[in-house]
Protein backbone atom coordinates (compact mmCIF):
# COMPACT_ATOMS: atom_id res chain seq x y z
CA UNK A 1 0.00 0.00 0.00
CA UNK A 2 1.30 3.42 -0.63
CA UNK A 3 1.86 6.12 2.02
CA UNK A 4 0.11 9.51 1.30
CA UNK A 5 2.95 11.48 3.33
CA UNK A 6 1.45 14.79 4.66
CA UNK A 7 3.75 17.64 4.50
CA UNK A 8 3.41 21.41 5.28
CA UNK A 9 2.10 24.00 8.04
CA UNK A 10 -1.72 22.82 7.58
CA UNK A 11 -1.08 19.78 8.76
CA UNK A 12 1.72 20.54 11.18
CA UNK A 13 -1.03 23.41 12.86
CA UNK A 14 -3.49 20.32 13.61
CA UNK A 15 -0.76 18.71 15.96
CA UNK A 16 0.80 19.93 19.43
CA UNK A 17 5.11 20.26 19.41
CA UNK A 18 5.12 16.78 20.96
CA UNK A 19 2.84 15.05 18.43
CA UNK A 20 5.11 17.37 15.43
CA UNK A 21 8.12 15.86 16.93
CA UNK A 22 6.95 12.29 17.17
CA UNK A 23 5.00 12.03 13.71
CA UNK A 24 7.55 13.88 11.69
CA UNK A 25 11.21 13.55 13.50
CA UNK A 26 10.20 9.70 14.10
CA UNK A 27 10.57 10.87 17.95
CA UNK A 28 9.74 8.99 21.44
CA UNK A 29 7.50 10.25 24.18
CA UNK A 30 8.72 9.53 27.39
CA UNK A 31 7.48 6.15 28.60
CA UNK A 32 4.32 6.02 31.09
CA UNK A 33 3.22 9.45 29.92
CA UNK A 34 0.88 8.96 27.51
CA UNK A 35 -2.52 9.96 27.61
CA UNK A 36 -3.50 6.43 25.80
CA UNK A 37 -1.73 4.31 27.99
CA UNK A 38 -4.90 3.12 30.79
CA UNK A 39 -7.34 3.88 28.47
CA UNK A 40 -9.66 1.02 28.64
CA UNK A 41 -12.90 2.10 26.94
CA UNK A 42 -14.50 0.66 23.59
CA UNK A 43 -13.90 2.60 20.67
CA UNK A 44 -11.05 3.20 17.80
CA UNK A 45 -7.98 4.46 17.76
CA UNK A 46 -6.88 6.71 14.84
CA UNK A 47 -4.80 8.55 12.71
CA UNK A 48 -4.19 12.87 14.65
CA UNK A 49 -3.78 14.05 10.56
CA UNK A 50 -6.03 12.07 8.90
CA UNK A 51 -8.76 10.73 11.15
CA UNK A 52 -8.48 7.15 9.43
CA UNK A 53 -9.06 4.50 12.02
CA UNK A 54 -5.62 2.65 13.07
CA UNK A 55 -6.45 0.29 15.74
CA UNK A 56 -9.70 -0.99 18.08
CA UNK A 57 -9.61 -0.97 21.21
CA UNK A 58 -10.09 -4.35 21.82
CA UNK A 59 -6.89 -5.16 20.39
CA UNK A 60 -4.76 -3.49 22.77
CA UNK A 61 -2.89 -4.92 26.05
CA UNK A 62 -0.58 -4.07 28.14
CA UNK A 63 2.60 -4.45 27.84
CA UNK A 64 4.33 -2.95 30.42
CA UNK A 65 6.53 -1.04 28.52
CA UNK A 66 4.70 2.21 29.07
CA UNK A 67 3.69 2.24 25.74
CA UNK A 68 0.06 1.64 24.34
CA UNK A 69 0.28 -1.57 22.81
CA UNK A 70 -1.28 -3.25 20.28
CA UNK A 71 -1.79 -7.36 18.62
CA UNK A 72 -3.68 -6.88 15.65
CA UNK A 73 -4.38 -3.17 13.35
CA UNK A 74 -7.21 -2.78 11.52
CA UNK A 75 -7.03 -4.23 7.95
CA UNK A 76 -4.99 -1.48 5.75
CA UNK A 77 -4.32 1.05 8.26
CA UNK A 78 -0.46 0.81 8.41
CA UNK A 79 3.13 0.62 6.16
CA UNK A 80 5.47 -1.09 7.74
CA UNK A 81 9.27 -0.07 7.08
CA UNK A 82 12.62 -1.33 8.45
CA UNK A 83 14.73 1.18 10.54
CA UNK A 84 18.49 0.69 11.62
CA UNK A 85 18.64 3.89 13.36
CA UNK A 86 20.04 4.38 16.76
CA UNK A 87 21.98 0.96 16.41
CA UNK A 88 19.36 -1.41 16.25
CA UNK A 89 16.71 -3.14 13.68
CA UNK A 90 13.55 -2.49 14.03
CA UNK A 91 10.26 -2.49 11.96
CA UNK A 92 8.98 0.94 12.33
CA UNK A 93 4.94 1.37 11.96
CA UNK A 94 3.37 4.42 9.81
CA UNK A 95 0.07 5.58 9.42
CA UNK A 96 -1.13 4.66 5.70
CA UNK A 97 -3.07 7.37 5.56
CA UNK A 98 -0.54 9.99 6.25
CA UNK A 99 2.63 8.68 6.34
CA UNK A 100 3.46 9.74 9.96
CA UNK A 101 5.26 8.04 12.54
CA UNK A 102 3.38 5.62 15.13
CA UNK A 103 6.19 3.32 16.95
CA UNK A 104 7.98 0.29 16.12
CA UNK A 105 6.22 -3.23 16.06
CA UNK A 106 7.78 -6.24 17.89
CA UNK A 107 7.70 -10.00 17.66
CA UNK A 108 6.69 -10.47 21.48
CA UNK A 109 3.38 -9.66 21.23
CA UNK A 110 0.13 -12.34 22.51
CA UNK A 111 -1.73 -14.79 20.55
CA UNK A 112 -2.92 -15.15 17.73
CA UNK A 113 -0.85 -12.87 16.56
CA UNK A 114 2.90 -12.35 18.05
CA UNK A 115 2.78 -9.35 17.67
CA UNK A 116 3.31 -5.84 19.84
CA UNK A 117 2.69 -2.81 17.99
CA UNK A 118 4.19 -0.01 20.74
CA UNK A 119 2.54 3.22 19.48
CA UNK A 120 3.43 6.92 21.00
CA UNK A 121 0.16 7.38 23.01
CA UNK A 122 0.47 11.43 21.62
CA UNK A 123 0.34 10.33 17.80
CA UNK A 124 -3.19 8.17 18.72
CA UNK A 125 -6.75 9.95 18.95
CA UNK A 126 -9.39 8.01 20.56
CA UNK A 127 -12.54 8.11 19.33
CA UNK A 128 -15.17 6.28 21.71
CA UNK A 129 -18.34 3.69 20.76
CA UNK A 130 -21.24 5.70 20.32
CA UNK A 131 -23.62 4.40 23.13
CA UNK A 132 -27.35 3.00 21.16
CA UNK A 133 -29.60 5.18 22.43
CA UNK A 134 -32.20 2.89 20.95
CA UNK A 135 -34.77 1.47 23.20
Amino acid sequence: MAINCVSGAGWARKLSPEQRKIAFEKGTEMPFTGSNLDNHAAGYYVDPVSGERLFRSDKKFNSGTGWPSFFDPLPGALVLKEDISHGARRTEVLSASSGIHLGHVFDDGPPPTGKRYCINSAVLKFVPDKKDKTI
